[in-house]
């Protein structure tokens, strides 16, 4: 069986991109059907009539709150499809582009990616991978400074994805032929 593959990017630079060129890598390495999504051109934030439709009750909700709500709906649709995410997260200033944050807002919602128990929430997007391709150009990935691995890893451990692999580039600015070497090398070993 053919596995789906939901190929995100989320770096505001198309040429010379880091990270779009290790998510390349990393579909073209894995293989399958591919569901596309490039962040550049911005996720809307959440506002307050995306959260008053997203607590309407879906069989309750007017053509306006359906509205508000559809590429949000789009977005879970692509997720929910998806086997593998292969997510490009490019450093910037310590953490995750906000157009990749816009992203995740959109697509926690509680009833359709996790849902509250009495225990806390538990994600409901089980049996899924991600492959995270991330870069920096001077934050070493793990340390106290990289605020944007360890909060992937929650938000995908969030919605259910516990199978979470990193392919890194980091301190591209201070060797990117290293960088570089070393995240394809990561590749090489992920697809093997």
């Amino acid at each position: 069986m053919t596995q789906t593959i939901l190929h995100i990017d989320a770096s505001a630079r198309f040429a010379g991109s880091t990270t779009r060129q290790l998510t390349a890598s990393i579909v073209e390495k894995l293989g399958g059907t591919v569901i596309r999504r490039d962040l550049s051109e911005a996720v809307p934030q959440i506002t307050e009539a995306w959260v008053s439709a997203n607590f309407t009750p879906a069989a309750q909700r007017n053509p306006a709150q359906k509205d508000t709500l559809a590429l949000s709906d789009t977005l879970v649709q692509e997720v929910t499809a998806a086997d593998v995410l292969v997510i490009g997260v490019p450093v910037y200033n310590f953490g995750v582009p906000a157009a990749l944050k816009a992203w995740i807002d959109q697509i926690a919602r509680a009833g359709l990616t996790f849902k509250y128990t009495e225990n806390g929430p538990v994600g409901l997007l089980e049996g899924k991978r991600a492959v995270i391709a991330l870069a920096t150009g001077g934050t070493p990935v793990g340390s106290d400074i990289d605020f944007a691995s360890g909060y992937m890893r929650h938000i995908m451990g969030f919605v259910g994805i516990t199978d979470v692999d990193f392919v890194t580039a980091d301190r591209v600015m201070a060797d990117a032929d290293k960088a570089i070497a070393d995240a394809n090398a990561q590749i090489d070993a992920l697809a093997a």
